[in-house]
């Protein structure tokens, strides 16, 4: 399963999500896109979004941290 998270470092929600991912032994990929401007590009790509968290977990993007979803998408 591959898991990417854009996100920044001062962003909550991105924390949340980051927590989330390591109280479940998930493995995941972080770019911090206020730093990565190539990663940032993908993001808004993938998504047609500027806000983070953007996940994008096998293909399946969510955009902000909503739990039940990341869940459904991780089964």
């Amino acid at each position: 399963m591959a898991i990417t998270m854009y996100s920044t470092p001062s962003c909550t929600y991105c924390r949340k999500a980051k927590d989330f991912f390591r109280q479940n032994n998930v493995k995941f990929t972080e770019y911090d896109v206020s730093r990565d401007q190539r990663r940032a590009d993908e993001m808004v790509r993938k998504s047609g979004q500027m806000g983070v968290p953007v996940i994008d977990i096998n293909g399946k993007i969510i955009v902000g941290f909503n739990q039940p979803e990341v869940e459904r998408a991780l089964r």
